[in-house]
This record gives C-alpha cells, structure tokens and sequence, in this order.
C-alpha cells in the first residue's frame, strides 16, 4: 500500500483531536435554484478527487515513533462521501440549524478520508450543501483554492470542464484578520524549521532531542509573554467540553459599510468586524452574569504564512497569535479604536512565526507531547477566531449560484469553547459561531447582538458631526502605537466642545439603537 509523510504541521492539526472536541471544519453555502445531485457529484468527481488528500486516509506508520501518513485508500468510493438528503416538512431556518448541529457533532471515520459532502433540498427554494473536513488536509487559504477548483463563474460550465488556476492567491475581499509584514521573520522562520526538520528520531538519537528541546525553548521564548499571562478565568466561554455542538451565523453585512464605520479613525475591514463581534461577546457575558469590567477574554487567532510557491498546495501553514479583546470597553467607537491599537501591534510580532515553529517541532513528536502543548496555550485564551476571503463575484456550482458562504472554525483541545468565523463573499461578510452546547447553548444571541451593534456603529458614525469625526480620528492615531503624529489632538479637543449641541444629541439616539431588538434573520 503506497504511503507519505505527512507534514510536521499537517501531523501537528491531525493530532489536535480532543476527547469531545474535533479539528474538523464545517461549511455551508446556499444556492438560489435547488442543485442537481448528479451533476454535483460529478464535480466533485472530475474536480476534487483529484487531489490525492481526498482518496487518502491517515494511518500511523514508523519507528520508533509512529507518525502519521498519507495511505491511498483501497476502493476509494465517492459514494461513501457525497450524500443527498432534504429538511424535513415545513424545512426553514429552524430545521436547518438542526440539521447542521448534528453534522457539526459528528466526527469524521477515521478509517476513510476525512472529508463529507451533503447535499440538502428543500432550503428557501433551493439548496444548500454542507461539507465537513479534517482540519490536517488544509487551512482557509488552501479551502479557497479547492473553491477555485470546484466553482464556475458561469452557469453553463461543464462538470469536467478545466478551471483555471490564478498565478498568486486571489485578493482577499475583506482583509485578513492580521496580515505582518513577514519578510524579516519569515527569513528566521525557514532557518528554524530547516534545522527542526534534522531534529527527529528522538529515541534513536538522545543529541537530537537535546537540540529540539533547544528549538522549542527559542520558539517559545518568541512567545514567553503570553505564557507569563495568567490563564483567561472561567466563564461560559471555558469549561468541560460535551460532544454536542451548536451553531449559528449573523445576516451578512456589507463590506460597504463596513468600510464606512471605520473610515473616521482609518479603521480596516476586520479592525470593525472584530469590534462588533466584541460587543456582542461583552453583552452575552454581561447576560451570562459575569462582571466585563474585570475579566479578559482572549482570543487565538491564526495568521496566514503561506508562501508564494505553496500557493497551489494545500496542508496548513499559519501561526496563531491572542488578541485581547476589548470587553471591558463599554462606548463601540472606544471599543473600535482600542480594537484597531491592539491589532495593529499584534501585525507587528513575530509570534505568529514562531508559533508556525513550534507546530512543526510539535507534529514530529507523539500526540501526548502535543496534547501538553495545547493545555499550557489553550489555557491563554477563551475562544478561536479566524477570517477567510471568499470571491467578491458571484460563482456556480453544478450550474447553480451560489447566493451565501460560511463556515465553523474549530475550537479544538479542552480549554476553547467556542470558535467565530468571518466569511466575505460578494462584498458582504457574515459571523458564523460554532460552540460546545452544554458551555453556551444559544450561540445565536451572539450572531444576532453582532449584528445589532454592527447597525449601532454604522448609526453613530453616520450621525456625527464633521469635528467630531476628527476627533475621534485623532483619537485613534494616538492610540496606535506605529503613528507618531499625535500632536493634532489637543486642537482637535476644542472644537469637539464647541460643537452645537443639537449635533451631538443623534450620537444619544444611536446608543439607544444598541438596544433594540435585532430583526429575525434569514438563511
């Protein structure tokens, strides 16, 4: 039976399974028209397949160690991945999360590749199809070159027609979520890695172990001041994981306006988005009985080190970073600036290349070394969240548009209850959360309070007078600890106080709009 190697970094995510807890990505998207199941399995035939990880399953195979390899399945049978199913009567939103809470508490048949396919009639008029896979055959960036692959951007392309593939990764439309500038570290990071690729057979050869255990206290010493922080305490977000998941997702907002919340104080795409969602994770616990003002809540956050030559590959290649989020922060456009200082420092550190090393150290080892790992950084935070650009045009499957996309990030390991997903597709981005249902089993007054603060800062930054806006832009500037010239602020103080008072009683009106009951959301 012919086999390889898995990654380091590959190995690393496969073994990142927990008792009750999966490193498996869940996605759905819905289509206008209902899709034709035989058309779409021959996509996913003529289109899919083809890369190997999808007729592989993963054995442990080796000397001393046993690590885990690629192994070609015998009898590879596409029937066994792709199925077709329909809600049940009368369908709508309610059935569908149902459906999708039971795919996303069902772990994969490690016996066969770790992928599946459903396809689901009877959503809105059309379809929707929801596919789960192991986190180990590729991170976000390498999803969007499979959707290259698999999707039209007309309707009448056929099945085993060639798709063909971009020179670079597409442009993301909304930015990831921390995108450093990598050419400094990244030259350490390959050095680190070639050397970490010599230190292996551990039990063999005892110098090595000496030599890895140095490569790990170096990487680690990249992160020490994450590791000095005291653990996120308890809450709902943190606890003892059951298997059961549930879901949810917030209504899309458009990339438009989101752009428009933070053009006063030169905010990104996800500097507004993480806001908002911060927002909705301070009122939850608020609801939840715990005091904001004296917790933290952190959050592991990947960012994408792929290099240019493995744009066309998949596997993983990310480090991760803790973002702090700002809970205690109770005014959002407050909020948003200190969510903007806090990013912009974290694009910046070398943490996210080092923690790519430690994985690649991590995943030559056996799955208890690992298991130590994720304990000790697990520990730093209380939730996983991450950001993945979809097409900003419309595109097919099976001759179907596809109308929406999202997907449920894993929160892998014993400590992460909960992951937040960011997807854009056709300049609008949606929120999609995925949790332990016995630590918070109504994830959906987290999507729906996201997009009720979304409306609220789009609200206030539309109602506030032209000074103001410079001054809350001043505001950021000195926050930010890479911009220097902050001086203009203490000008900017007087005519905030002059400004007439009948311009600033709307920003009063827009805080009230906060507490409104956020309006029923489709699919």
């Amino acid at each position: 039976m012919t086999t390889h190697p898995m990654s380091p970094v590959d190995a690393a995510w496969y073994h990142i399974d927990g008792p009750m807890n999966s490193g498996m990505i869940t996605s759905v998207l819905f289509t206008r028209t209902p899709l034709d199941f035989e058309r779409v399995k021959a996509v996913y035939r003529e289109r899919m397949v083809p890369f190997a990880r999808f007729s592989q399953r993963v054995v442990e195979r080796g000397l001393p160690l046993a690590t885990p390899h690629w192994e070609d399945m015998p009898r590879f049978d596409i029937e066994q991945h792709i199925h077709h199913i329909a809600l049940p009567a009368p369908g709508g939103r309610q059935a569908l999360t149902t459906l999708l809470n039971d795919l996303a508490s069902s772990p994969l048949d490690h016996g066969q590749p770790l992928w599946h396919v459903h396809v689901v009639d009877g959503v809105d008029g059309g379809s929707a199809l929801v596919t789960r896979l192991h986190h180990c055959i590729g991170d976000g960036t390498a999803m969007m070159l499979l959707a290259q692959h698999l999707f039209d951007t007309t309707p009448d392309a056929p099945a085993g027609s060639p798709v063909p593939r971009p020179a670079k990764p597409s442009a993301p439309g909304a930015e990831r979520l921390l995108a450093p500038a990598l050419a400094p570290v990244e030259r350490a990071v390959r050095k680190l890695l070639a050397a970490a690729a010599g230190a292996v057979d551990t039990v063999a050869h005892p110098q090595q172990a000496i030599d890895k255990a140095t490569l790990v206290l170096a990487g680690a010493g990249m992160l020490v001041k994450e590791l000095l922080k005291w653990p996120d305490p308890k809450s709902p977000l943190k606890g003892d994981f059951g298997m059961r998941k549930h879901v949810a997702w917030s209504k899309p907002v458009a990339i438009a306006d989101v752009k428009a919340i933070g053009a006063p104080s030169g905010a990104k795409v996800n500097d507004v988005l993480v806001a908002g969602m911060t927002g909705a994770l301070r009122h939850y616990l608020m609801k939840r009985g715990i005091d904001v003002n004296t917790t933290t809540v952190r959050a592991m956050v990947p960012v994408d080190l792929r290099s240019p030559e493995r744009a066309h590959e998949l596997g993983n290649e990310f480090g991760l970073v803790i973002l702090d989020l700002a809970v205690a922060t109770k005014d959002s456009i407050k909020r948003l600036a200190e969510t903007k200082a806090r990013m912009d420092a974290l694009k910046r550190s070398p943490e996210a290349v080092a923690m790519l090393a430690l994985f690649n150290i991590f995943g030559r080892g056996p799955k208890a070394v690992e298991d130590l790992a994720n304990l000790i950084f697990g520990t730093k935070a209380s939730v996983v969240m991450t950001n993945v650009a979809g097409p900003r045009k419309p595109v097919y499957l099976a001759g179907a548009e596809i109308e929406r996309f999202m997907f449920w990030v894993p929160h892998p390991g014993r400590q992460l209850g909960m992951g937040i997903s960011i997807m854009s597709y056709q300049n609008t981005a949606t929120l999609a959360v995925i949790a332990d249902a016995h630590l918070i089993p109504d994830p959906e007054a987290i999507t729906d309070r996201f997009h009720a603060e979304f409306e609220a800062m789009l609200k206030r930054v539309r109602r506030m007078a032209p000074d103001e806006t410079a001054g809350k832009k001043a505001a950021v500037a000195k926050k930010t600890p890479a911009v220097k010239k902050a001086a203009p602020v203490k000008k900017a103080a007087p005519a905030k106080k002059a400004a007439p008072t009948k311009k600033a009683a709307p920003v009063k009106k827009a805080a009230s709009a906060k507490k409104a009951a956020p309006a029923k959301t489709s699919r």
